[in-house]
């Protein structure tokens, strides 16, 4: 998962408050990490070049990936998913890989695969740029957490050590644009969007979720006791477990809301939002997101669909 270092793009400040293996060293990106001001190498990623290896999927990788369609977008699929979700700590990689080809089959719906270039922002060991290649896209992996990217012991193929505030690639190069829950672990979530915005082709998809910070999973390990402040949470975390807990909220997580972010989207004038959704929710759910507050306390995870205007 993506977290924003020192030294990046976009400095900032959280968002604001809505009261309104193998061992193998993976490829490293041409990139000034951590010196404002100073710009990345560009990659044309149509032409393939990625800092790493090919995005194809090869036959041995595409065979070991068979896509599983999820059921629908109905109430069954969402009961499924919140089932898979108590896998999350015992099981990682079923729980990710199953996790991945629901968001798949959610991109699907707005956007072609085949042939296509997609560029997965901290996309973590690589299961969500696998089931992109399952499905016929030329995926790029960017990560800047080395042990993140090395959790499932291999190198994943194609996969780029970089920040996700300094993307190594040209502008206008990605077809698709993907975020699974990273914008809540970077201290500018607005810069993070931008970034994402430049690399994406006109005409292309953003995809972009995260964890709201009023949801009930909103402090993550520490859920549900940051609703009663996030100081608390923690030391309620290291009593319990005798251990501090993985995320500090100011450090590695970060404060985001639903109300700001949507009303960022729609203020600009180089994108459209196709599609606003709480992420495992049934369809029908969406209409949580136009009462103030109550979308704050019960969406769980925003799904926001954005395509670049040409």
């Amino acid at each position: 998962m993506l977290r924003s270092p020192q030294g990046s793009r976009a400095q900032g400040q959280p968002a604001p408050d809505p009261a309104g293996g193998s061992g193998e060293s993976p490829a490293r990106a041409d990139v000034s990490a951590g010196v404002p001001g100073v710009a990345p190498r560009a990659t044309d990623l149509s032409a393939g070049g990625s800092g790493g290896s090919s995005p194809r999927a090869n036959t041995a990788e595409a065979a070991a990936v068979t896509p599983r369609r999820t059921a629908g977008t109905g109430l069954a699929r969402s009961i499924r998913l919140f089932r898979l979700f108590r896998l999350e700590q015992t099981e990682p990689d079923l729980f990710y890989s199953e996790l991945a080809e629901d968001a798949a089959d959610q991109l699907g719906r707005y956007a072609e695969f085949a042939g296509r270039t997609v560029v997965d922002v901290g996309g973590g060991a690589g299961l969500f740029t696998e089931a992109f290649r399952a499905r016929g896209a030329d995926c790029y992996l960017f990560e800047p957490d080395s042990s993140e990217l090395l959790s499932r012991g291999d190198t994943p193929s194609g996969a780029v050590l970089a920040d996700g505030f300094w993307l190594p690639v040209a502008d206008a190069s990605a077809d698709v644009c993907f975020s699974s829950n990273v914008l809540e672990h970077v201290a500018d979530p607005p810069g993070l969007i931008e970034e994402m915005i430049r690399a994406t082709k006109p005409g292309g998809i953003i995809y972009l979720s995260f964890t709201n910070w009023y949801s009930p999973w909103g402090g993550h390990e520490m859920s549900p006791w940051h609703l009663l402040g996030a100081g608390y949470a923690a030391r309620r975390y290291a009593r319990r477990y005798g251990k501090p807990p993985k995320h500090t909220v100011g450090r590695n997580l970060f404060r985001v809301h639903i109300g700001p972010t949507l009303r960022l989207m729609r203020s600009r004038q180089d994108v459209e939002l196709l599609d606003a959704l709480p992420r495992y929710y049934p369809r029908w759910c969406k209409v949580v997101l136009w009462i103030p507050w109550l979308r704050e306390l019960a969406t769980w995870n925003l799904l926001l669909i954005i395509r670049r205007k040409t």
